[in-house]
């Protein structure tokens, strides 16, 4: 795609708002990781930590933009981040796993163990919203640095303060992945005979991944509230 054409600004926006997005498990990590270090030592705990977890990502997602070339490997990566993307919706995990560490060596390597088993969905997604070009990976990478460094606990309050966020970007993740899906090769003549049918495709996916995900949210708040209320009777 032509540098910074209309196609390559939305590509990059579409990539740093995943990362914006799938960014609240970072800060978590972080939290967690540099929380007994002396307030001098958190900072640059937080620094090298991201550092060396976006380095290893970096790495990660070139790798991963490379085997998306490989025949079926994209409709597999699809897949996959349309269950990455109903997982943000209904994902409920505490990180109770994530040990603090006592000093600045080993709250960075936590952050960047941690993130790096954590960030497969990430990867994934910024791999597909790249849609092959190494240049608009590194580039949403690079701007994601201060983003995962500064913003993303106060995007963690924002999502707090306004749910439907979450929904949102499930929703963009939800496209990117049917995105890859009808950009396989070998399912070209399928896709490409009728954009139409490509575009259809594309919303009922997105559609689909938010339904199910609302309706299991409300399935498990009714349930929640039923618990509640079963207490206060007794």
């Amino acid at each position: 795609m032509e540098l910074f054409s209309l196609e390559f600004v939305t590509a990059l926006l579409t990539i740093v708002f995943i990362d914006l997005v799938l960014a609240g498990d970072n800060a978590i990590v972080i939290g967690l990781a540099a929380r007994k270090l002396p307030r001098e030592q958190q900072k640059k705990a937080i620094i090298w930590g991201t550092v060396g977890a976006v380095a290893i990502r970096a790495v990660a997602t070139v790798l991963v933009v490379y085997l998306l070339k490989v025949p079926w490997l994209m409709v597999a990566g699809g897949v996959l981040l349309l269950w990455i993307a109903y997982k943000l919706l209904v994902d409920t995990d505490a990180h109770d796993d994530i040990q603090a560490g006592n000093t600045l060596w080993q709250s960075v390597r936590t952050i960047v163990i941690a993130d790096a088993a954590m960030g497969v969905d990430n990867v994934i997604a910024v791999a597909g919203a790249g849609h092959g070009s190494i240049l608009l990976v590194v580039l949403g990478l690079l701007i994601s640095i201060p983003i995962v460094v500064w913003g993303s606990t106060l995007f963690i309050k924002l999502i707090g303060r306004f749910p439907w966020i979450v929904y949102v970007g499930s929703g963009v993740i939800a496209y990117t992945a049917a995105k890859m899906i009808t950009h396989e090769k070998q399912l070209e003549q399928v896709f490409n005979a009728s954009p139409a049918f490509e575009w259809a495709f594309m919303i009922l996916v997105v559609i689909a991944v938010i339904v199910f995900g609302l309706r299991h949210n409300l399935r498990r708040a009714k349930a929640a509230q039923q618990l509640d209320n079963g207490r206060d009777s007794r």
